[in-house]
């Protein structure tokens, strides 16, 4: 009876140990795609692949690219917006701003109907910003996405990509930039 208790207690950490690392030898499919780093992997999921920090950014209708930054903290995507003015057109709330490329000087005035108006979390004070839709070429991609208007004067990009651009589209590397040129 001891010895087949033994036998027992064997085969049962036997089949608990197969479960462990050390007794694979190959890897399953799903774990080399897990674990792989391969650029061509990410790339199926996110059509842009790896991007940086810093890229390239049209906004339409206008010609010359924008600096933008990429930053996975910003659940939505913010830019540079002088001479906001509300107004009514056809009972809806609209606004009408003014967009300078700082490095070019090219100039446009949009105007765009309110989607909402968005608070953004501060330190000492909550801002609400007006919120419009914005169609913009970034890498291959050519998106209709969500923008709030802000005063980025202060800040050394005028264009901030956030999630609602990024998901699915493509994986941050903050250690690179302008990989989308």
């Amino acid at each position: 009876m001891l010895r087949f208790l033994g036998l027992f207690g064997f085969v049962v950490l036997l089949a608990l140990c197969s479960g462990c690392s050390f007794f694979q030898t190959e890897p399953t499919r799903e774990q080399k795609l897990i674990v792989s780093s391969d650029e061509t992997a990410l790339s199926v999921k996110h059509k842009l692949g790896i991007i940086g920090s810093v890229e390239p950014v049209y906004i339409f209708p206008m010609e010359n690219p924008f600096e933008a930054r990429i930053d996975t903290g910003a659940e939505i995507s913010s830019i540079d917006a002088s001479q906001i003015k509300r107004f009514e057109r056809d009972g809806e709330k609209w606004v009408s701003f003014t967009l300078k490329n700082r490095t070019t000087g090219e100039t446009h005035t949009f105007e765009k109907k309110i989607l909402k108006i968005t608070s953004i979390k501060r330190i000492y004070q909550d801002e609400e910003r007006l919120t419009v839709q914005m169609k913009i070429k970034f890498g291959t991609e050519i998106i209709s996405a969500p923008f709030t208007l802000a005063d980025r004067s202060k800040f050394n990009y005028q264009i901030l990509i956030g999630r609602n651009v990024l998901n699915g589209l493509a994986v941050v590397d903050p250690a690179i930039s302008n990989t989308l040129r």
